[in-house]
């Protein structure tokens, strides 16, 4: 099982863009067509991946990782098992955007949007791949340390666990923040039967009052 780039959601480029809807600014669909088959070309996306047992206290076997909070207990409510994961775009990625910003600011933009999406579709297919292993068992919805009130301060120990910077050369900052910068940690229960449909929205989140993804107009969901 390998990580696999095979193409972008285009809406969702253009969300990252800042685009909310009428008229489709000019060559901007042609703009990401381009990013889209350059990026494709050009990264080299890879995945490191660990599936716990699930202990009767809501702790992973054979490691001391804990998520805080109480978002991922109910999302793992039920389940067996957890497979936590670490994806990239890798240092492609990053050589890329360097030589487009040293070109032109504004493609820059493009592509970094463009390179959103890229490891949304990156983590969209390994969740698949993941899913059709553990099959019959089923897979929750993904869920990353700094969504709702799992906190980003646990990136640390959770990059560790899956030995991130040897497997993948993800590498974090003091404060959790990953490089290469197109990079996505997570996790997904398994369990027997398909979960409940989980309540989406921001008013469902113990984050609501306070969170940074509405500050900018947008949601972690």
């Amino acid at each position: 099982m390998q990580a696999r780039l095979t193409g972008l959601n285009h809406n969702e480029a253009l969300a990252y863009l800042g685009y909310r809807g009428g008229a489709l600014p000019p060559d901007a669909a042609a703009d990401i067509a381009r990013c889209e088959a350059l990026l494709i070309k050009t990264v080299r996306p890879r995945a490191v991946w660990r599936r716990f047992a699930l202990t009767p206290d809501g702790g992973f076997e054979g490691v001391s990782f804990r998520p805080e909070g109480g978002d991922v207990p109910r999302l793992l409510f039920g389940c067996e098992a957890v497979i936590c994961f670490a994806a990239t775009l890798g240092m492609e990625f990053e050589a890329l955007m360097r030589r487009t910003q040293a070109r032109s600011m504004a493609e820059a933009v493009v592509l970094d949007a463009c390179g959103s999406a890229a490891i949304e579709n990156v983590c969209d297919n390994l969740c698949g791949d993941l899913a059709a292993a553990e099959a019959p068992l089923c897979l929750t919805d993904r869920f990353s340390p700094g969504y709702g009130d799992f906190p980003l301060t646990q990136q640390h120990d959770f990059c560790a666990m899956l030995d991130a910077q040897r497997r993948v050369g993800i590498t974090l900052s003091d404060s959790g923040l990953m490089t290469p910068q197109k990079s996505v940690t997570a996790l997904l229960g398994v369990r027997r039967t398909p979960p409940e449909k989980r309540a989406r929205g921001c008013a469902y989140c113990g984050r609501f009052a306070d969170c940074t993804y509405r500050k900018d107009g947008i949601t972690c969901g």
